[in-house]
């Protein structure tokens, strides 16, 4: 499984691949804050059916974001809650027995596994897409939870100037309870305000209310509008 591609062409630049190793269904991920142009998103559709995708997926994008993959055909998929914490009050990094440490190459298949058994299938992540997460801003923090020298959980936040984003935070259904999750957005979310910057965003499934819960009792307060990922087949032309 490889890495996505980037295509460019004018204002345009668009990253391209499978999604969750997926042969069938693509990922098409804009430049975050610049919306695609129609020519692009048309080469890019076309690349994607000539590589043999049946079907193309966005990454969760908001409002403003979607409007030029609406007018290409593409229809919501699923819908996710937004959220932001200003980091005016930040939780103690302190888990019951766990251990908070940096995430090391080795460690990619158990917190893969951990990841597997806090998702459903549409939303696990594959080796590339932990790695994309990873590299998708400027600087990024990878750490585990370990609990008997066992990763019981983890996550991944970036930063881009200002912004912060907790791009992913999986714990062990096993563990649940034990402050692990609290632990580990703590860690987030000092890491991010020590690098300067002065919000958090996250994203969570409108039907996972766990996630929910714990990123409101943080301190993580609802956006105005929430995200969405795009779906659109390949058979068809964009809408006359």
């Amino acid at each position: 499984m490889r890495r996505l591609d980037t295509l460019t062409g004018g204002p345009d630049r668009l990253r391209i691949g499978s999604w969750r190793g997926d042969p069938s269904v693509a990922l098409l991920s804009p430049t975050p804050g610049r919306s695609p142009t129609a020519s692009g998103l048309d080469r890019a559709l076309g690349e994607l059916a000539r590589r043999g995708y049946r079907a193309v997926l966005t990454p969760a994008l908001t409002q403003p974001e979607q409007a030029p993959f609406a007018a290409a055909g593409f229809t919501v998929h699923e819908r996710l809650h937004l959220l932001r914490h200003r980091l005016d009050s930040v939780p103690e990094p302190r888990a019951d027995g766990a251990r908070l440490r940096r995430g090391r190459t080795r460690d990619v298949p158990h917190v893969l596994e951990v990841d597997g058994l806090a998702f459903d299938r549409f939303w696990r992540f594959d080796a590339p897409g932990l790695a994309d997460a990873r590299t998708a801003t400027p600087s990024a923090r990878f750490r585990v939870a370990t609990l008997d020298g066992r990763v019981v959980g983890y996550h991944v936040t970036g930063r881009a100037g200002a912004l912060g984003y907790l791009q992913r935070l999986a714990v062990h259904p096993a563990r649940h309870g034990r402050g692990i999750g609290t632990a580990l957005v703590g860690d987030a979310l000092d890491w991010c305000r020590r690098r300067g910057a002065t919000s958090v965003l996250v994203n969570t499934q409108e039907t996972n209310r766990r996630a929910l819960r714990l990123y409101e009792q943080l301190g993580f307060r609802p956006e105005p509008t929430g995200l969405a990922v795009l779906r659109r087949p390949l058979d068809e032309g964009p809408p006359g």
